[in-house]
């Protein structure tokens, strides 16, 4: 049966849900057809919500009385593909001119509150599945092909004063599907909406069960959280509700106590500016690598806080431990091993330009510097610049004089050299052919020790490659003396 008719909607809406239609055809079609079979149709959830914003992507969202079966029947012949890797908790997906929509059945789910996944159990009407979604703003729906507006939890009002509610009790909700406590931050970051207090304190009350849910689940929504407009904002609602201390517990962990003899910087907040310093130098969107190795680059340092018998405080060797426990954290949650990778070595490497002092390093170090980053270098630089809170203003601008010296020398040594492309100046068959050796470990460790005196004496001439190669190979018993 379909809802009752909602509140009439401003000017403003009713253009914005037009341009939704406008711009989305194939919406109307599809409603006819289902309309056409005696089935109901919907545009729904965030499709509804990023129009009404002006956000609308090529996605869309629909839900029907149809069960999957029978969508997959109204499908066939009008769309352009279809796929059910969904279907099991009753989504269908198709393709049409350009589009990409998921048409699901009304879902009244049933938890037992204490497995990781949802029950799926088919509803019955609009009403039970709109009940079921995550925040207001997220279960107002457009009828098709009539076009009719449906927003039975104040939606729209929590959109306008842009606040994040949930349809039911906070209490409820988050019982059944414990992600949505991330969603909600991960909305504050993405939307830049106040999550509601009674949302908050639910948040707080129930962080633990988080646990519930699988690391993927959770890893998609911290990725989401990290590339939003406002991540910041996101994971301080993550720290302050307790969620943290479960999802990423280093974070929470770098709120140190300051000690009154021995101060330092307050190094979560440190990280926080650090995290949106970096965002504010990317180039091309959201960088997740870059945003991910600023709010790790010094989870390493409670475990190596020191207090000095001078009354100072030392981090010895973060880097190296922040690098392990960004590899150990990102492995919990399942990220890929390369996005892994690339993180923990921008941690592992963004301390190491404080050693650069006033420019004295050599051309080698310079060479070293740009080889270790290999292709993250563009973000290192980020990362370094980003790592710069002092509020010292002279500092600020000496750290940055001697960065941009640093940058300066590595273009000048690439223009030189082809830094991304050093190798040694004798290859493994040249190795091979003048030691008289056949393919194995010896080719392996003199190829090595050349590329070492390559990035410590620059471009060796044929005649010195071979003098170096020959010396090493009579130091380690190769060749005869």
């Amino acid at each position: 049966m379909s809802p009752t008719a909602p509140s009439p909607l401003t000017a403003a809406q009713q253009s914005a849900v037009a341009e939704l239609l406008r711009v989305s055809p194939v919406a109307d079609d599809l409603g006819r057809r289902f309309h056409a079979a005696g089935h109901e149709l919907y545009l729904v959830g965030g499709s509804v919500r990023d129009a009404l914003l002006g956000r609308l992507g090529d996605d869309l969202d629909f839900c029907t009385d149809a069960r999957p079966q029978r969508v997959l029947e109204l499908l066939s012949g009008w769309a352009e593909a279809t796929w059910t890797t969904g279907i099991e908790f009753g989504t269908v997906g198709a393709a049409r001119r350009g589009l990409r929509l998921e048409i699901t059945t009304y879902r009244a789910e049933a938890y037992d509150r204490q497995s990781r996944n949802p029950v799926v159990r088919y509803g019955d009407s609009l009403a039970d599945d709109l009940v079921r979604r995550d925040f207001a703003v997220n279960a107002m729906a457009v009828g098709l092909p009539d076009h009719r507006f449906v927003d039975l939890h104040g939606g729209l009002e929590d959109l306008t004063s842009r606040t994040l509610r949930t349809p039911g009790t906070p209490e409820d909700s988050f019982a059944d599907d414990p992600l949505r406590m991330l969603r909600a931050a991960r909305f504050a970051s993405q939307l830049q909406f106040e999550v509601a207090p009674e949302v908050v304190a639910a948040m707080t009350a129930m962080a633990d069960q988080i646990t519930r849910i699988t690391a993927e689940r959770v890893r998609d929504e911290l990725t989401k959280l990290i590339c939003g407009a406002d991540p910041v904002t996101g994971l301080r609602l993550l720290v302050d509700t307790g969620l943290a201390a479960h999802v990423l517990p280093e974070l929470p962990n770098m709120r140190m106590e300051i000690d009154e003899h021995a101060q330092h910087k307050d190094v979560y907040e440190h990280t926080l500016t650090v995290l949106r310093q970096a965002i504010d130098l990317e180039t091309d969107g959201p960088d997740f690598v870059l945003r991910m190795a600023a709010l790790l680059h010094d989870i390493g340092k409670p475990a190596t806080r020191e207090i000095q018998s001078g009354g100072g405080v030392s981090f010895h060797h973060h880097e190296v431990v922040g690098a392990k426990m960004t590899r150990r954290r990102m492995k919990a949650l399942r990220y890929p091993k390369d996005v892994t990778e690339q993180v923990a070595t921008l941690v592992f490497l963004h301390l190491r330009f404080h050693g650069y002092g006033r420019g004295e390093w050599t051309d080698s170090a310079v060479r070293r510097y740009v080889t270790d980053a290999g292709d993250l270098l563009p973000r290192l630089h980020r990362l370094v610049r980003s790592d710069c809170t002092t509020r010292n203003k002279r500092r600020a601008a000496a750290l940055a004089r001697s960065y941009d010296t640093l940058e300066e020398r590595i273009a000048r040594l690439q223009a030189e050299e082809d830094l991304a492309r050093i190798r040694p100046d004798l290859d493994g068959n040249a190795i091979m052919e003048l030691l008289g050796v056949p393919p194995g470990p010896v080719v392996g460790k003199a190829w090595k020790h050349l590329k070492e005196v390559r990035l410590d004496r620059g471009q060796l001439s044929r005649e010195e490659a071979e003098a170096e190669l020959f010396r090493w190979a009579r130091e380690n018993g190769i060749v005869a003396d």
